[in-house]
């Protein structure tokens, strides 16, 4: 999940993301953009973004229930929706 420091919205989905973790186990990497120029340049205006895999799965906005049902059963990435994106 790439986030950046005073972002309402990324601690909303920090949020969202911790819960989830609660309810099935997954890996997560939070990625900090403040202060790097080729990632502020790729997600300042996207934030939050969480990838799954390296594939964009959300942006701005993500619910428990959507993320579990983007991830397997094992906390893999799962099936993926016709159109990822905004949740």
């Amino acid at each position: 999940m790439y986030h950046a420091q005073h972002c309402h919205l990324c601690d909303r989905a920090i949020d969202v993301v911790t819960e989830a973790r609660g309810r099935h186990a997954f890996a997560l990497e939070l990625v900090d953009i403040g202060g790097d120029v080729a990632l502020e340049s790729a997600y300042r205006e996207h934030l939050p973004v969480i990838e799954i895999d390296g594939v964009r799965a959300f942006t701005y906005f993500v619910s428990v229930d959507a993320l579990l049902d983007r991830l397997g059963s094992d906390g893999s990435p799962g099936r993926l929706p016709e159109e990822a994106g905004n949740m």
